[in-house]
């Protein structure tokens, strides 16, 4: 799979236009704890393009303030946003019984644990990007990569599947299956490509956000 600053143009902009439908179907369907969840495409799509300046600077056609900018806010929604997004939405969102609600608060606070450590490491360290193998690796210097990545995943992955809806469970073992995918292809660019599947997996969210509810499970009073 190449990537280029056209095709992050071309996924943004489809999946920003998504995104948008989505936070207008979640309100038009009187659904607002799905508000946040139903935010995920807008904000993925929004940073495919900003991916787009990332490519251009790496490329030398962006001048370096600016690309140092676009890195940053890359840096932002995939590393510290994403991990406290996704479990926040799904726990919003979700009707599952009092164990699973309980599981999936742990997910919150482990998204925090994970958010934590890699805000401080952005604001503190300059986000580097290069070009590889028509992929971008970004360099970030966060400590312990390894166990912040687990946590990273457990915390999104993790709460969509345990989310008690078809459609969010769906979604959480594409984005699981394109975790591995990108392990195994595109391991120095791992985050960037990841994130980019996430974004056209999150597609799936459109009609989710304007469906019924589901059967109510055996909620505890």
């Amino acid at each position: 799979m190449c990537w280029s600053a056209q095709a992050d143009l071309v996924v943004g902009s489809a999946v920003t236009t998504v995104g948008v439908l989505c936070l207008v179907r979640a309100h038009r369907a009187g659904r607002p704890e799905r508000l946040p969840l139903a935010a995920l495409p807008l904000v993925l799509g929004i940073h495919q393009l900003i991916e787009a300046a990332v490519w251009l600077g790496a490329d030398g056609d962006l001048p370096t303030a600016p690309a140092g900018w676009a890195r940053t806010a890359w840096a932002v929604i995939a590393l510290p946003l994403l991990p406290l997004l996704v479990p926040i939405g799904v726990r919003c969102a979700a009707r599952v019984d009092r164990p699973r609600q309980r599981l999936l608060t742990g997910l919150v606070i482990l998204g925090l644990l994970v958010a934590v450590p890699l805000a401080h490491t952005i604001a503190t360290h300059p986000v580097g990007a290069t070009a590889h193998a028509h992929t971008l690796d970004y360099s970030l210097g966060a400590p312990h990569p390894a166990l912040l990545l687990s946590g990273y995943l457990l915390a999104t992955v993790g709460s969509l599947l345990l989310s008690g809806e078809r459609r969010l469970r769906q979604l959480g073992l594409l984005t699981g299956i394109g975790a591995l995918v990108c392990a195994l292809l595109w391991q120095l660019a791992f985050v960037s490509t990841w994130c980019a599947l996430a974004a056209l997996a999150s597609v799936l969210l459109l009609r989710w956000t304007a469906s019924s509810l589901p059967a109510p499970g055996p909620l505890s009073s």
